[in-house]
This record gives C-alpha cells, sequence and structure tokens, in this order.
C-alpha cells in the first residue's frame, strides 16, 4: 500500500505542477497580451581555475535518463561503494578518478558534496526555481532525497542564487545509514568594468559505518550458512560493526574578482554614418583577485570496544572507545593580470600571469592517555611518538595561462604553475589542451582535441603524518610524477565519441593491504581506450559506452578490464507528455577489489595471495521517465535482473555488497515564475 501511496503522491504533485504551470502561462496570454512574454534565453556557465574564467555549462531539465540520480552505483560506470546513497565511493575509471586531495577524508564523499568543478551560475532574466525528491523503500530501508536549486537576476548584470540537498537513507543492509545536508548561496555580477562571481558553500555528511558484512556466502550462497534456508533479508545479514560513525562535515566560500581596463567603441548607423546609435565597452586587460577558505573536520566514532578490538589490529589511543577527529583550514588569496581574447582582431588568444599564496592548517587527535595505566595499548609507530597534534604550511606559487575559447574552428587552454615556497617548492603542474574542426568533404565535420598533462607534486601532508586510535603513521613521501596525454574525436552524423589516453605514474601513494599510505617508486602505466555510441531507429534507441584500461602493476592499481554501460529505450510523446521507457545495464570484468576502511575513510588493495574478485555481474534497471511541460518524474525498479539472470555475486567491493531490488519514484518541477 505506501508503494501504491507514494507513486498517487507522486502523479498527483506531477499533475498539480503541470497544472499550475499551464495556468500560469494562460494568466499570462489573457492578461492584457496578444502574444507571449518573450523572454532571452537562460544560459549556465562554470568556472575555469584558476581565474574564474567563464565555460558554458547546462540547465538540468533533461528527461534523458533523470532516474539515474538515485542509483548509488550509479555515480560512474564503475563505482566501487560501500553501497547506499551518499555512502564512501571511488571511481574505477581510473581517467576519471580525480586525484587524492589535500584533505583525504573528502574524496570519499565527493560525489555528494558541493564542489567547485560542480557549482553553476544562472542568468535566467526571470526567478527559476528547479526542485526535485526522489523516494524509495519501506519504513527500514527508506531512501529518500531533496534538492532544490534556486535563481534570480537583481537586473540583467546581476543575480543571486541558492541551493540545498538532503539525503537521508537508512540503506538496504544492517547499520549503514546516511544523513547528508549540503546548503549554499551565490551571487554573479557581470559588468562593463567589473565583474564577480562568488559562493559559500556548507556541508555535513554523517553515515553510519558497518565495516561490510560477516561473510559473503550470505549473498551468494545464503543457504550453506542457514542450513538450507536459501533466503535472507538484507537487513538481517550480520555486520562487522554497529555502533561505529563517521562524519564530515566543512565549508567551501570562494570570492572571484575581475576589474576590466579598456576603451568605449562607438557603434555607428550603417546608412548614416555619422550618427552614432551605441556605445560599446571594449575590455583589453583585467586585473584578478581569487580569495578561496575551505574548511573541514573529519569525525570516526566507535562506541563497541568487543567490535573494535575484533575489527582493527592496534589501538593505539583509547581501549574503551573511539572518538578520532582530524580538522584543517585553507586560506588562498590569487592575484593576476591578463590579455583579454577578442579585443583586437589581432587578439586571438587571452593572456594571463598570477601568483597564488595558500596558508593550511592541520590539527589532530592529541596523545592524552598516561601509557602506563594502560598497558594493552599498542606502542605508537616509530616517529609519531611525540609527534605535535598541529601543523602550518605556507605555500607560494606562480603561473600563467593561455586560452582561446572563441572560435569555431580552433580552440585551446593551457595553464603552467610553479611551486615556489613551503611543500611546494619545486612543484610543476603543466596542462594543455587544444580542439579543432575538420570538414571532410560528402561526409561530416569532425572534432578532433588533444590533451596533455605533466605534475610533479608534493604528497599531500596527512600521508606523511597522521595519528589515531587505530591508524598513525610518519613518512616522508617524495614527490608524485604523473604524465598523461590522449586524444578525442566526436563524429556529429553518428553521434560517436572516442577518447585514448596513456599516463605514466611514478612516486604514485596508495593505501597497502595494512591500510597503511605507501609509494610505490616504480613506473606504473594505464592505458584507456572508450568509445561512446548512440544509435537510434525511429523512436528506438540503443546507447552505449564502453571503456577498455589495462594497468602495468594490478597489485598497486587494480583496474576492471573492461566497463560497458549499455542503455535500450523508446522515446516518443503521447499528447503533452514525453516518456522514455527503458532497460539499462552497468558492467565491469572481475578485477582485484578495493578494501574499504570506515576510521580512515581510505580504500586500499587486498593483500598479496588472499585477493578477492569483484565484478562480472551486470547491474541492470527498468525505467520510465516521463516530462510534462517543466514537471519530471519517473518510476524505476534498480537491480531488476536480480535473482533472474546474472550470478548472485553483486559486490562492489569486497563484503560490501549492492543494493537489492528495489522500488524507487521520484519528481522534479522547474518552477519559473
Amino acid at each position: 500500500m505506501k508503494v501504491f501511496k507514494r507513486i498517487f503522491l507522486t502523479l498527483l504533485a506531477t499533475c498539480l505542477a503541470g497544472g499550475a504551470i499551464e495556468a500560469q502561462e494562460q494568466a499570462h496570454s489573457h492578461s492584457g497580451h496578444s502574444k507571449k512574454l518573450v523572454l532571452a534565453p537562460s544560459k549556465a556557465w562554470s568556472l575555469i581555475p584558476p581565474l574564474g574564467l567563464r565555460k558554458e555549462a547546462t540547465i538540468d531539465t533533461l528527461l534523458y535518463n533523470y532516474s539515474r540520480y538515485s542509483i548509488p552505483s550509479a555515480v560512474s560506470d564503475a563505482w566501487a561503494s560501500t553501497g547506499n546513497l551518499g555512502g564512501e565511493g571511488i571511481n574505477m575509471l581510473f581517467d576519471e578518478r580525480p586525484e587524492m586531495s589535500d584533505f583525504f577524508f573528502r574524496d570519499a564523499i565527493d560525489a555528494w558534496l558541493p564542489t567547485y568543478a560542480k557549482m553553476k551560475f544562472y542568468n535566467t532574466r526571470q526567478p527559476m526555481t528547479l526542485v526535485s525528491f526522489n523516494s524509495s523503500g519501506g519504513r527500514e530501508t527508506a531512501q529518500e532525497r531533496l534538492q532544490a536549486v534556486f535563481s534570480g537576476n537583481i537586473n540583467a548584470k546581476a543575480q543571486v542564487g541558492a541551493n540545498v540537498d538532503y539525503l537521508y537513507s537508512k540503506g538496504s543492509y544492517a547499520n549503514q545509514a546516511a544523513k547528508d545536508l549540503a546548503w549554499g548561496a551565490n551571487g554573479s555580477y557581470l559588468g562593463d568594468r567589473y565583474e564577480f562571481q562568488g559562493y559559500f558553500n556548507h556541508y555535513n555528511l554523517l553515515n553510519k559505518e558497518n565495516g561490510g558484512i560477516k561473510d559473503a556466502l550470505y549473498i551468494t550462497d545464503p543457504a550453506e550458512l542457514q542450513g538450507g534456508v536459501d533466503k535472507i533479508e538484507a537487513k538481517s545479514i550480520p555486520t562487522n560493526l554497529s555502533n561505529a560513525h563517521s562524519r564530515v562535515r566543512g565549508e567551501d566560500l570562494y570570492l572571484n574578482n575581475r576589474y576590466k581596463v579598456g576603451y568605449w567603441k562607438e557603434i555607428r548607423d550603417s546608412i548614416d554614418t555619422d550618427s552614432v546609435i551605441a556605445r560599446e565597452y571594449v575590455a583589453v586587460s583585467s586585473f584578478i583577485h581569487t580569495l578561496r577558505y575551505r574548511g573541514a573536520k573529519h569525525m570516526f566514532l566507535d562506541t563497541n570496544p568487543t567490535e573494535t578490538s575484533d575489527f582493527f589490529s592496534n589501538t593505539y589511543l583509547n581501549p574503551d572507545e573511539t572518538r578520532d577527529w582530524t580538522s584543517y583550514w585553507s586560506l588562498s588569496n590569487t592575484i593576476g593580470v591578463s590579455m583579454i581574447e577578442g579585443f583586437h582582431r589581432l587578439a586571438k588568444f587571452g593572456l594571463a600571469a598570477y601568483a597564488t599564496y595558500e596558508v593550511r592548517k592541520y590539527t589532530q587527535t592529541p596523545d592524552t592517555l598516561d601509557r602506563e595505566l594502560y598497558p594493552e595499548l599498542t606502542p605508537l609507530p616509530e616517529g609519531v611518538n611525540g609527534m605535535a597534534n598541529k601543523a602550518t604550511q605556507n605555500l607560494l606559487w606562480a603561473g600563467a595561462q593561455l586560452t582561446k575559447q572563441k572560435g569555431s574552428v580552433l580552440t585551446y587552454a593551457a595553464n603552467a604553475r610553479f611551486g615556489l615556497i613551503g611543500a611546494a617548492a619545486g612543484d610543476v603542474d603543466l596542462e594543455g589542451r587544444v580542439t579543432t574542426r575538420i570538414h571532410i568533404p560528402a561526409l561530416d565535420t569532425l572534432s578532433v582535441a588533444a590533451f596533455g598533462e605533466f605534475h610533479n607534486e608534493h604528497a599531500p601532508f596527512l600521508m606523511n603524518d597522521f595519528v589515531s586510535n587505530h591508524f598513525a603513521w610518519r613518512n616522508n613521501f617524495g614527490k608524485q610524477r604523473r604524465v598523461s596525454f590522449g586524444g578525442e574525436l566526436h563524429v556529429r552524423s553518428s553521434d560517436s565519441h572516442v577518447r585514448v589516453g596513456v599516463t605514466n605514474l611514478q612516486n604514485y601513494i596508495y593505501f597497502g593491504h595494512d591500510f597503511l599510505p605507501r609509494q610505490h617508486s616504480a613506473n606504473i602505466q594505464v592505458f584507456s581506450a572508450s568509445l561512446r555510441q548512440n544509435l537510434r531507429l525511429g523512436i528506438l534507441h540503443w546507447d552505449n559506452s564502453i571503456t577498455y584500461q589495462t594497468t602495468s602493476d594490478v597489485s598497486v592499481l587494480p583496474l576492471p578490464a573492461l566497463t560497458v554501460y549499455s542503455n535500450l529505450y523508446i522515446l516518443f510523446r503521447f499528447a503533452t507528455l514525453n516518456v522514455q521507457l527503458g532497460v539499462d545495464c552497468d558492467y565491469y570484468t572481475r578485477y582485484r577489489g578495493l578494501r574499504y576502511q570506515p576510521a580512515t575513510m581510505s580504500f586500499a588493495v587486498q593483500e598479496p595471495g588472499k585477493e578477492v574478485l569483484v565484478g562480472n555481474y551486470p547491474f541492470c534497471n527498468f525505467y520510465v521517465n516521463m516530462k510534462i511541460k517543466k514537471a519530471r518524474f519517473y518510476v524505476l525498479m534498480s537491480h531488476v535482473n536480480q535473482g533472474l539472470f546474472g550470478d548472485s555475486d553483486y559486490f562492489a567491493m569486497p563484503l560490501y555488497p549492492m543494493n537489492p531490488r528495489r522500488f524507487q519514484i521520484g519528481i522534479s518541477v522547474d518552477f519559473a515564475n
């Protein structure tokens, strides 16, 4: 009954939203205007580091694959995670995996955070509010997410916005609940002389950590553990931890200011050249200042000492309970000067020079116990004993940026940054990309791109110095080196996209089988090739994404060799209702899965000779996405193939199974005022 109630409420809300939008349009048509209001088209943009250049972005109101937002394993085509929506995860497509950040706890939950790369600004001319709500599960397995984005223009140049994302999921398995709240505000002003873009985001994610299920046979062969009973409720499967929690909270403040210097250009009438019909400001150069503050705190709590002693190999600070915390803040200032692209017919590119100064401060769990009173405590590793629980880094970089964003034939972007002071001294970051279009007569216009990058960067501070109740280390890691290059080809007529890339890693930092960071001095090569091919015959569509990747050292960097995403659907219109109905599947070949450590929110390789393989399992979903007016809604049965085809070995990581079959619904409405 609850399922049908939710379907009814979703459909009712959709009808009401569609009716409200239609009534609004009718009100405009009967308010004395013989024609509909004509408004400038809405637009969105995101930011290009380090100087806040703008690049075009999309407004998320599309029908296509709307239902995938509520599937935990759909973050990428190969997503290794703890299983729950809002839970920790890592991308197993290496080319899509970001490098380790300066506060590595955030990396595991990056998919759910409001980050710089995801930030969008809107110019909608009229206020816009996008609201979406997704729901599934019963009382014990409820999964709900509410998201809202608002943007409104003060005038043609100034805009303000806000966003909120609340996620609450009890999970399909025991001791797996997640509660995440992220909110923020933003604004922009794009004037003739002065420009401003800024935002503030806050997040607070609380995840219950179960340490994985106790035995994989509960999924693969429950009859063996239950005396012949071959079925078991997912919530009743015992887990390794029952009273453990991880919390990561933080904030991100970004303020980008640009003052442009130039001249006023008179635009004259094409017939009467003595008549000035408008004046246009032509910016020649600009001065930029960007301030960014980021703060974060990680906490791990475990109040069950019996489970703690069984699950963790070492206990350094407190034998009765674990209350780890690590905090960090970073304040950076970037100043730059640039020549603006296009101010003159000979100025075909933009060129900028800049400098960035950053302060980072770390505070860790202090060691306050008298060890003579607790002989059962594990002695701290060499070098950690007596280590100060506070540290500060001062870093300085200088760099240059070359860009060409305008033009239909050739665009490019290059950035070079060199470390001068502190741990960054000797750092080198070089990145470049060039895109061109090649017209082949009687065939098509091809879009061809080449890219390359070189990084020689210092190790993150917390990889060298860290202390907590169960893990502590003192390292002296050298700089990590990464060289990548490759190319892309897009054929518009056949809707084909090919990408090939090669990466060489040296001094690669990873977590070993003991969940301690290690540095691999030898070279590791990663080759990847991907094809996105969309096929269509009438209303029938078949979209495919295939990625092949190899790694020269699977013991340090394990990856699935082949990853496939396939989506077969029909797309049609019924009256005013647009419908996408189909089945999609994620699949990747078997590989040595990573293990997850809840105390540090890290992913580690397995012990040599004892590796457990994961993969070779299709995860399929049946869905119906619908859109009427400015309202989208969906009905979804995720993991529809469970027990129907494919075996029962549906693990994202060892001891962390994917969600079982789940019925889900959702709605999203664009309230354009």
